[in-house]
């Protein structure tokens, strides 16, 4: 494993570890978590209708998130009907936070990244009607967006030329609002001041149903994927997203065209990880994210692979999940186990609840990761169940599991976000569980230990090695001496 340090160590200085000199900046004092503005605007945002992102349910869709045993849990997720005060217009999205500030990176892109693709979709269209109304003046309204996209090659490398003109008009306005709105993030994330980037970042697996088209945007190793019906009828998963990791042959060679370098360690063959130039570390287990700003001169970027698909009555549902899901479930499983849910508001929970045991019968040396679901329900108006495959209806479901479901409301462990009903809090309910959350985010930080090496986490975003504690060697070499007297 080599003596490399990881970002995800948690020191003081999430810097340090790499070895690497960053340019000097003016000192900034550590101010509060949140200004009275920055506070006003977090209500104003947790208070809108529609938005949700604490575990709970609504008429389209059901979400859940649990810690794993890595520390403070770093998955965020969201859902937000009549998205840009479209009522036929919803947004999804899930983040995997990584490095020592990754839930507070998750957290901010899934506050900001919705609004900025909401605005960036509305100046588009407001430019293509300025652009009818005035068709001499091509170039000089969107001079500053055009040089955005075109800066950004790499999204648009698997769709051609004469594809793309075929494709639906949403399509290409969602894709163009995308690419600026991940690019605004992620410039935005390196002039935070509230936490350092440097070496912290999330993944991002978004999509944006309107009527019947979805567009999905897509940096990371989180992925959505489709339950819908073949031709014989039965419930099967259509893949719906790229798993953006070194180990892709165009992405590999991207990295290392940058001089960056990609390979695996010897205890995980299979997890090939992004590092420095001259330096073991950190270990990026992903090609793609926001933040991570050690890596981004080497190869990583913040560009989405975008795709759509127009909807059918054979499509019934969407799974939006980080990789804590996808490591030790299938895509078969996922979409077996979200038709076989008792209620589709419990749907995202028994699918958590199901990697949950997975990682401990598959990787029981191994800690379980945080996971992140998000159930989009394609026919929002039917509560009907559907069965996976056929071979496994709801009466099959063993009584233990319903028993689970049936006292969720009953639960003093259900977590604060559901209501007797299993929907979402709004107004100071969900404000205070927020605050709450992010001081015992903060509080967890400074209370782990980082004492021994378990070994390396299977397929853990960044390397994670121990922190040198001082004194622990001298205590181990007086007790060896005493023992050998």
């Amino acid at each position: 494993m080599g003596s490399c340090l990881s970002a995800e160590s948690r020191s003081p200085r999430p810097s340090s570890p790499l070895g690497i000199r960053k340019r000097k900046t003016p000192k900034k004092r550590p101010g509060p978590r949140n200004s009275s503005s920055d506070y006003r605007k977090e209500e104003q945002l947790h208070r809108i209708p529609g938005r949700m992102f604490l575990n709970g349910s609504s008429d389209v869709a059901s979400l859940f998130t649990q810690q794993g045993k890595k520390g403070t849990n770093q998955d965020a997720m969201i859902v937000w009907e009549n998205f840009g005060s479209r009522t036929d217009t919803v947004f999804c999205g899930v983040f995997d936070g990584h490095g020592p500030y990754g839930h507070m990176v998750a957290k901010r892109v899934r506050d900001s990244l919705p609004l900025k693709l909401s605005s960036q979709w509305d100046n588009i269209k407001n430019d293509e009607v300025l652009r009818e109304i005035s068709p001499n003046t091509t170039g000089s309204i969107n001079s500053e967006g055009t040089s955005l996209v075109s800066a950004d090659e790499e999204s648009r490398s698997s769709i051609d030329v004469e594809e793309t003109e075929k494709q639906p008009e949403i399509f290409q306005t969602l894709k163009e609002s995308f690419l600026k709105a991940f690019k605004i993030m992620d410039r935005e994330l390196k002039m935070f001041a509230h936490f350092d980037c440097f070496c912290s970042g999330t993944t991002a697996v978004t999509l944006v149903k309107q009527g019947q088209y979805l567009v999905l945007g897509n940096v990371g190793d989180s992925r959505a994927v489709l339950g819908t019906r073949d031709k014989n009828g039965y419930l099967v998963p259509v893949q719906l997203t790229v798993d953006l990791k070194p180990n892709l042959p165009a992405e590999a060679e991207r990295i290392r065209k940058y001089r960056g370098r990609v390979f695996a360690l010897k205890d995980e063959p299979e997890v090939a990880r992004v590092w420095l130039p001259n330096n073991d570390s950190p270990g990026l287990a992903m090609a793609r994210a926001f933040g991570d700003f050690c890596l981004k001169d080497y190869g990583l970027i913040s560009v989405p692979e975008i795709s759509h698909r127009y909807l059918t009555e054979k499509d019934e549902f969407v799974v939006l999940a980080t990789d804590g899901i996808w490591d030790v479930l299938s895509n078969e499983e996922v979409v077996e186990i979200v038709a076989s849910a008792p209620a589709r508001s419990s749907a995202a929970r028994a699918l958590v609840e199901s990697a949950v045991r997975a990682w401990r019968f598959k990787y029981p040396t191994s800690k379980v990761d945080d996971c992140a679901v998000v159930c989009l329900y394609l026919d929002a108006g039917s509560n009907n169940l559907s069965t996976a495959f056929n071979m496994f209806p709801k009466e099959n479901i063993s009584s233990m599991e319903q028993g689970n479901f049936n006292s969720m409301k009953d639960d003093p462990s259900t977590p604060v976000g559901i209501d007797g009903r299993g929907t979402v809090q709004s107004g100071e309910g969900v404000l205070l569980e927020e605050n709450k959350e992010q001081v015992e985010d903060m509080q967890m930080d400074s209370e782990i230990d980082w004492s021994a090496l378990e070994g390396v986490s299977r397929v853990n975003t960044l390397l994670t090695l121990p922190r040198y504690i001082p004194g622990k060697e001298e205590i181990a070499s007086s007790e060896t001496k005493a023992r050998k007297r």
